[in-house]
């Protein structure tokens, strides 16, 4: 019994040590398997921290870039305040000047007679015409400030 009994152990022994080989051979092709993942794995990380840098350069162009485009951007804004500020102006001035025009225009026209109606229309006094363009002129020359020499100060 001794030798069957010793028999029975070894044999229990070598098949455990088949199934434990066996189960070593699993092993082994999952280890294959996750070492192959692990290097994909690793791929992928270097291509997401590639990725990462070239976007982390883009945008900080891009802040440059809108730096730039709103320097340019306030002094544009600045210009065009300022243009229109003197073209309101200009607009106040040629206002003043067609105010003055239309005075001398009226002036220069001819006299009616309201009692000859059907009288023919007498020619313009030339003496008011004058007298009208003179107000006019010193009207500007006090508005603008003008010099003796009739240039704008």
């Amino acid at each position: 019994m001794n030798h069957s009994l010793g028999m029975a152990i070894e044999t229990l022994v070598a098949i455990l040590l088949m199934l434990t080989i066996g189960y070593c051979i699993v092993l082994n092709k999952r280890l294959t398997r996750l070492k192959a993942d692990e290097h994909s794995l690793k791929a992928v990380i270097g291509e997401l921290i590639t990725a990462t840098e070239i976007a982390e350069r883009a945008i900080g162009g891009l802040k440059l870039a809108v730096r730039d485009v709103n320097e340019n951007l306030g002094s544009q804004l600045a210009a065009a305040t300022q243009m229109s500020d003197q073209l309101y102006k200009q607009l106040g001035e040629a206002d003043n000047v067609v105010r003055r025009l239309s005075k001398i225009a009226i002036a220069a026209r001819p006299v009616t007679n309201p009692e000859a109606a059907a009288a023919p229309v007498a020619k313009p006094s030339p003496a008011k015409a004058v007298a009208a363009a003179a107000e006019a002129f010193s009207e500007r020359r006090r508005s603008n400030g003008l010099g003796s020499n009739g240039i704008a100060a």
